[in-house]
C-alpha cells in the first residue's frame, strides 16, 4: 500500500470519531497532573546496550514486552551512533496504532538519525482526550524507562510528538513536561489539554491547508498563535494538504527535532 493512499484511508476512518473530539479545548481540572517521572539514566558507554531478557526484536524495531497486546514499540536508527541518541516519543492518532506510525516515519529516523518510540495508548486513543490523565501516563512512563535502561538518550534532544490526537496528546504533555522534552512536534493537532506548565519548550507545527478532520483555522493556527502569545518558540508549517504527513514535511519536523 502506497503511504499517501494509506494516510487518506485512516484519516477517512478517524472523521466519526474526531467530530466529537476536535478542535476544543478541555479546561476542567483533572484527576492526574499528567507528569513523567523516568528521567535518562547515565552510562559508561555510549550507543546501545544489550536488549533485557525476554524482548523480541525484528531488524532495529524492538517490542518493548510491557504489555501483550498494546505494547510500545523502540526503533533505533541503522547506522551506528557515536554519543547517546535524540529520541522523539511519537503518538498515534485516535484508532490507530504505535505500528501505524511507522508507516508515515517511512525512512525518516534513518536519514535523520533519530530514535523513535511508539507506544501505544491503553484504550483507541489518549486518556486525557476523552477523560482524564491516568493509565496512558503509567505506561508511558514505564515505557520510556524502560527506552533508557536499554539505550543512551540524549537529554537535550529528547522530543514528544505525535499525529492527529496524538500530536494534540504530545502538545499537552510536552507543556506539562517541559522540563523533560525540550522540543515537541505536532502534526495536525486538534486542541490541547490545560495543565502546570514547566520549562519552556520548542514547538513544530504542521497541518494540512485541506484538512478534512481538523481544520487548520480552528486548530493548527490557532495553536501556533496562542502558543506565540505565551511566549513560546514556534515553527509553523502549513502545507497543500489535508489529514496527514507528507513526508518532506515529516523530514523536517525529524531534523528540527534533531537540532
Amino acid at each position: 500500500m502506497k503511504r499517501r493512499n494509506f494516510c487518506a484511508m485512516t484519516g477517512a476512518g478517524l472523521t466519526a470519531f474526531m467530530l466529537n473530539v476536535a478542535c476544543r479545548r478541555i479546561w476542567t481540572r483533572l484527576p492526574s497532573d499528567g507528569k513523567l517521572s523516568a528521567r535518562p539514566t547515565t552510562v559508561d558507554k555510549p550507543g546501545t546496550k544489550p536488549s533485557p531478557l525476554g524482548m523480541s526484536s525484528v531488524g532495529r524495531q524492538i517490542s518493548l514486552g510491557l504489555d501483550r497486546d498494546r505494547d510500545a514499540i523502540l526503533q533505533l536508527p541503522k547506522s551506528e551512533a557515536d554519543g547517546p541518541l535524540p529520541l522523539l516519543v511519537f503518538l498515534h492518532g485516535a484508532t490507530q496504532s504505535a505500528d501505524d506510525m511507522f508507516w508515515y516515519l517511512d525512512s525518516a529516523p534513518d536519514e535523520t538519525g533519530v530514535a523513535i518510540l511508539a507506544p501505544n495508548s491503553r484504550e483507541t486513543t489518549w486518556d486525557a482526550i476523552t477523560g482524564s490523565f491516568g493509565p496512558d501516563i503509567e505506561f508511558l512512563n514505564s515505557a520510556m524507562q524502560r527506552v533508557f535502561q536499554m539505550v543512551q538518550i540524549d537529554p537535550e534532544r529528547l522530543a514528544i510528538g505525535g499525529f492527529s490526537d496524538g500530536a494534540s496528546y504530545a502538545i499537552s504533555l510536552g507543556l506539562i513536561n517541559g522540563d523533560l522534552f525540550n522540543r515537541v512536534a505536532a502534526f495536525s493537532p486538534g486542541f490541547v489539554v490545560k495543565g502546570a506548565t514547566q520549562g519552556k519548550p520548542s514547538f513544530y507545527i504542521s497541518h494540512g491547508t485541506r484538512d478534512q478532520i481538523l481544520p487548520i483555522d480552528r486548530c493548527g493556527r490557532r495553536i501556533a498563535g496562542d502558543l506565540k502569545s505565551r511566549g513560546y518558540q514556534v515553527t509553523f508549517r502549513e502545507f497543500d494538504g489535508r489529514h496527514e504527513i507528507p513526508r518532506d514535511v515529516m523530514l523536517e519536523g525529524l531534523r528540527w527535532l534533531k537540532g
